[in-house]
C-alpha cells in the first residue's frame, strides 16, 4: 500500500525504473500494417516502433490503427510508413517520473521513446505505466469515479460495420466506446480490438461481433482506486461506469486517472503538508487548526490518554489499518498487534518514551483483514505545563513496498538476473570469507572456473532464447552436485565459479569436478531438440596455488584454458607449467 510519504519519493525516480525496456517490438517501414498489427497482438503490446538502418523513424499505436479505411482489407496491405507517426518524441532515461507526467500532459500523447545519453533507444514510456507507478493510491482512495469520467460515453450501435465505427471513435479521439448488441446487452470495443482485427486482415464485419460482452462496469460512487483494481485484477484497460440506476453514464480507463491527477494530487499533497508544517511551527494554534490538519495528512494518527486508551484516530488510520474510529476508540494498541515482536521491544520503545518523550522506528502491525504490514512509527509524550504526559501521539506510514523495492534491488546487486545464482559481487565476498575461514581452520577450499565448450555457436545458430534455457538447465544440473555451503556462481556468458570450502582432500575435489564434466556432456532437451554441449574446468586450491581470491580466480582461469587447449570437455588442476603457459 502506497502513502503520501512514499509517494513523492516515487515521482523522484528515473523514468527507466518503470518504462519497458528489453527487446523493443520493431519492424520495418515497408511491413504492412496487418503484419505490424498481428506482431502487437501477439506480444499485447500498444505500440511498434518503426526502425530503418537501425534508427528509429517513426511509431505506430493503436490510436493511430483508427485512421486505417477497415471497410478495404486491401488498406491492411499498405506500409506500415504510410500510418505511422513521425518523427518519435523521445525523453532521456533519467527523467524523473513526475516530469515526465508533465510532458504527458501538456503534449498530449500516449507513449514516449525512453533514450540513453547517447540517443540510443532503451525503451518505451506509456501513460499506463505511469498510472501504475506514479504513486497516485493517496489520490485514487479519495476520489470518485465520477471525478475522472472525461465525458458521456461514445455509444454506437451493434449493427454498424467497423469502418464506421473506426471512423466515429477516431473522429471523436476516443480509446474505446460502447457497442448496443441488442438482446446480448452491451458490449466495449477498445482500440486494442481494433489492432487485433487488423492482424486477421478479415473482412469488415459488424461491431457487435467485434465487441467484448459481457460489459465490465464500475459504479460512479466508488473510489477511483476501486476502478484501477478492477482494471489490473482483470487485465482490461477500460471499464464502463455506471449509475446507482445501472445507466452507462462514461468509460474510464488509466487514461482517464492520470489525467488531471497531476495537479489535482500536487494541490491535496502541497495543502496538507503546509497546514501541517505550519500546525507543528505554531504548536498554541487553535485546536481547530490542528484537528484540520490531522483529518487532512495522509499519515496515520492515532492519539492516546496517559494509560494508552485511543481517544482520536484520523481518516488515514482508517485507511491504513482497515479499522473506523468506532472500533477502536476505548481500546488500546495491542488490537494492531502483530505478534512478532517479543515484551523485550516494546520495553525498550518504552523507556525510550520515558527518557527522552519519543520513540521513532520499525514496527510490524496488523490490518483488520490480517493482513501483516511495516510501518514506519513516530510516538510523541504530549506533555502539559507542569512537565506530565497527558497523552501520547503515534503518527505512521506504511513501508512494506519500501522494503520489497530494497529486497529487489539487493537481488539485483547480488544476484544474476537469468539464472539467479549469485553474481561475481557476492562471489568475491564468500571467497574472501571462506579464505579467512580456512586460514584460520587450515582447511583446503577449492575455486573451479567453469566454461561451456562452444557455446557461441549454440547463441548463432539456435538464438539467444534457447542459450538462456539451456544455461538455466545447466545452473540446474551443477546445483544438484553441490553441498549446500558451495556456492554457484556467474560471472557473465557461459562462464561459472563453483567454490567448494572445507574439502577433505584433492581426491574429493577431483570426484566433484569428474561429476560436472559427466552431467555437463548429457544431452539438453530444448524447444523438442537434443542439444549436446561439454565444459572445460580449470582448478585451484587454497593456500597451495594462491592466498588472495584474486590469486586463485586468476589460477582457476589459467588452468581451465590449459584444459581447453587439450581438447576441451575435461578439466585440469592449476600447477606451474599451466602459470608459465597462460
Amino acid at each position: 500500500m502506497s502513502t503520501v510519504t512514499d509517494a513523492p519519493m516515487r515521482r523522484l525516480l528515473p523514468i527507466s525504473r518503470i518504462m519497458h525496456s528489453g527487446m523493443l517490438l520493431q519492424c520495418a517501414p515497408e511491413t504492412s500494417v496487418a503484419e505490424a498489427a498481428a506482431r502487437m497482438a501477439e506480444h499485447s503490446v500498444s505500440s511498434i516502433l518503426v526502425t530503418e538502418n537501425g534508427e528509429v523513424v517513426g511509431i505506430w499505436t493503436e490510436h493511430d490503427a483508427l485512421a486505417v479505411d477497415f471497410s478495404n482489407t486491401d488498406e491492411f496491405q499498405r506500409s506500415v510508413r504510410s500510418v505511422m507517426s513521425s518523427p518519435v518524441l523521445s525523453l532521456p532515461c533519467s527523467m524523473d517520473i513526475g516530469e515526465a507526467a508533465i510532458r504527458f500532459r501538456d503534449t498530449g500523447k500516449r507513449h514516449f521513446l525512453v533514450v540513453d545519453e547517447h540517443n540510443a533507444p532503451v525503451g518505451l514510456l506509456s501513460q499506463t505505466d505511469l498510472a501504475l507507478n506514479q504513486g497516485l493510491e493517496p489520490y485514487l482512495r479519495l476520489r470518485e469515479v465520477r471525478s475522472a469520467i472525461p465525458g458521456p460515453p461514445l455509444v454506437a450501435d451493434g449493427n454498424l460495420p467497423l469502418s464506421d465505427i473506426a471512423a466515429l471513435m477516431h473522429r471523436h479521439n476516443a480509446d474505446a466506446l460502447v457497442v448496443r448488441c441488442g438482446q446480448d446487452g452491451l458490449g466495449i470495443l477498445t482500440e486494442r480490438d481494433m489492432v487485433r482485427f487488423i492482424a486477421r486482415s478479415t473482412a469488415n464485419t459488424l461491431a457487435r461481433d467485434l465487441a467484448t460482452r459481457p460489459l465490465m462496469t464500475v459504479n460512479e460512487c466508488e473510489p477511483l482506486i476501486r476502478a484501477r483494481d478492477l482494471l489490473l485484477d482483470h487485465r482490461i484497460r477500460h471499464l464502463a461506469v455506471v449509475n446507482t440506476s445501472g445507466e452507462v453514464t462514461g468509460v474510464i480507463g488509466y487514461h482517464d486517472m492520470l489525467a488531471g491527477a497531476e495537479q489535482m494530487y500536487l494541490n491535496d499533497l502541497r495543502e496538507a503538508l503546509e497546514q501541517r508544517d505550519e500546525a507543528l511551527a505554531q504548536s498554541r494554534r487553535t485546536l481547530q487548526l490542528a484537528e484540520r490538519v490531522i483529518e487532512s495528512s495522509f499519515e496515520g494518527i492515532m492519539v492516546t490518554d496517559h494509560n494508552v486508551t485511543i481517544e482520536f484516530v484520523n481518516p488515514a488510520f482508517t485507511y491504513l489499518t482497515g479499522y473506523t474510529s468506532e472500533e477502536v476508540i476505548g481500546k488500546t494498541p495491542e488490537i494492531l498487534s502483530s505478534g512478532r515482536h517479543d515484551s523485550d521491544f516494546y520495553q525498550r520503545m518504552w523507556q525510550s518514551l520515558v527518557n527522552h518523550g519519543y520513540w521513532r522506528g520499525e514496527i510490524w502491525n496488523r490490518r483488520k483483514t490480517g493482513e501483516l504490514y511495516l510501518e514506519l512509527l513516530t510516538i510523541t509524550a504530549i506533555k502539559d505545563d507542569e512537565n506530565n504526559t497527558t497523552h501520547y501521539a503515534g503518527l505512521f506510514t506504511d513501508i512494506t513496498q519500501n522494503k520489497k523495492n530494497e529486497e529487489q534491488i539487493r537481488q539485483l546487486a547480488y544476484y544474476d538476473a537469468l539464472t539467479g545464482i549469485p553474481n561475481r559481487r557476492l562471489l568475491e565476498d564468500r571467497l574472501e570469507h571462506a579464505i579467512r575461514h580456512a586460514h584460520r581452520k587450515t582447511l583446503l577450499l577449492a575455486v573451479m572456473f567453469m566454461d561451456l565448450d562452444h557455446f557461441k555457436q549454440v547463441n548463432d545458430t539456435l538464438g539467444h532464447a534457447t542459450g538462456d534455457e539451456l544455461l538455466l538447465q545447466f545452473t540446474a544440473r551443477v546445483q544438484e552436485c553441490l553441498r549446500e555451503d558451495d556456492t554457484l556462481a556467474r560471472l557473465g556468458g557461459d562462464e561459472f565459479i563453483i567454490l567448494l570450502p572445507e574439502m577433505e582432500s584433492p581426491d574429493d575435489v577431483l570426484r566433484i569436478a569428474d561429476r560436472l564434466i559427466a552431467i555437463s556432456r548429457e544431452p539438453y532437451r530444448i524447444g523438442g531438440e537434443s542439444i549436446q554441449i561439454g565444459s572445460s574446468i580449470g582448478i585451484s586450491l587454497y593456500p597451495e596455488d594462491g592466498a588472495t581470491a584474486d590469486t586463485l580466480l586468476q589460477a582457476a582461469d589459467a588452468a581451465m584454458y590449459r584444459a581447453k587447449r587439450d581438447g576441451r570437455n575435461l578439466f585440469r588442476l592449476f600447477n606451474q607449467e599451466t602459470k608459465t603457459s597462460a
